[in-house]
């Protein structure tokens, strides 16, 4: 059996979370590291380490010493709480990875935009919209980035719909794989300054940039898989598995980045329209006979208290929908018709309080 890869955390969100878990245990035997892991994980799982990801100094004492006694070819996680402590068991394993540094800087945000400030990155506010643009048109992009001793190749764009501020919470991503921005040689340039400034020789990383009138500018770094169904999308629109390619850079190979698919995917996220109790949410079945449906699921119960969109966190998000075509208005006509199959009803936040 291969040697296997330590993943930190298997996440809570099986909506998210469970096809990335699948697609890595595909590649390499998993041994978890994680207090409880779900049972959704179990089947993808060929061990276990009962240890707090999120608990520092304490889990990596442990895990190094499970390591001692078991052999491991990596250290991976897909989650940004747990890079931190992911890099830090790497370092100390003396496995590949993104460094204690660099992943300590992509955690602090205004760190890192002086850092890539001094090295020429043009950099950006996340929370600055940048140029005015028309509705419904994203002005957020990230490049899905794949590094391989310092090959920099970007696998894929992902296009950002923006809900309304203050929140801003993303109402849809899209991957099309003959994006025009993949041949921009200034969101180029950015990318491979962002890469080089970081020291980054292997690794997926998901780099947020601002389309401005002044050119791309980058926002933000995440130095592990990107989450939000990102990398089903990728797949889906040009067959890159950016999972099994992070499981293999991760262990020290060589990880494979040809595309054999040219479509576009997008995911499309429900938001309450009111704050309060949700009492109904319901997904007719016939969703998955429209066109173009890759897949529709419900994320929220009934009984929980939910948050109006302006103000929503990605937690309140009511549903979720996946659709696959051969351009993004294919796609767009899909996520609209599959959108009509999803109702709900909410008890505003007055009428909740005074029926409890």
């Amino acid at each position: 059996m291969p040697q296997p890869v330590l993943l930190l955390g298997a996440g809570r969100r099986r909506a998210y979370d469970e096809g990335v878990l699948t697609r890595i245990a595909s590649a390499r035997p998993v041994l978890l590291v994680d207090a409880a892991p779900p049972a959704w994980a179990q089947p993808c799982l060929a061990g276990h380490l009962a240890a707090d990801p999120g608990k520092g100094g304490a889990t990596a004492s442990a895990v190094v010493r499970f390591a001692a006694r078991h052999r491991v070819r990596g250290v991976l996680t897909y989650s940004g709480e747990y890079a931190v402590a992911a890099a830090r068991i790497a370092g100390q394993l003396g496995l590949p990875g993104p460094s204690l540094a660099v992943v300590t800087a992509c955690a602090d945000p205004p760190a890192l935009r002086a850092l890539l400030a001094g090295r020429a990155v043009p950099v950006g506010d996340p929370d600055d919209p940048g140029a005015p643009r028309a509705p419904g048109v994203p002005s957020r992009v990230s490049a899905e980035t794949v590094v391989l001793d310092g090959e920099i190749r970007i696998a894929a764009i992902t296009r950002t719909t923006l809900g309304p501020a203050p929140a801003r919470q993303p109402l849809r991503h899209t991957v099309h794989a003959h994006d025009g921005l993949l041949h921009n040689r200034f969101l180029r340039l950015a990318v491979d300054r962002t890469v080089r400034a970081l020291g980054v020789d292997r690794g997926v990383l998901h780099i947020g940039l601002a389309l401005t009138d002044r050119g791309p500018r980058v926002t933000d770094v995440a130095p592990h898989l990107p989450g939000d169904l990102i990398p089903l999308l990728v797949r889906r629109a040009t067959g890159v598995d950016l999972a099994r390619a992070a499981a293999a850079l991760a262990t020290g190979e060589a990880a494979d980045t040809t595309p054999t698919r040219q479509r576009t995917a997008a995911v499309q996220f429900a938001y309450p329209a009111a704050t309060g109790r949700l009492d109904h949410l319901e997904l007719s079945p016939d969703a998955a006979h429209e066109p173009g449906a890759d897949r529709m699921l419900l994320t929220r119960h009934t009984g929980s208290h939910v948050t109006a969109g302006p103000y929503a966190t990605a937690a309140d998000r009511l549903a979720l929908w996946v659709a696959v075509g051969e351009t993004p208005a294919d796609c767009d006509d899909a996520l609209r018709r599959m959108a009509r199959h999803l109702s709900a009803g909410i008890s505003p936040l007055a009428d909740a309080v005074n029926a409890a």
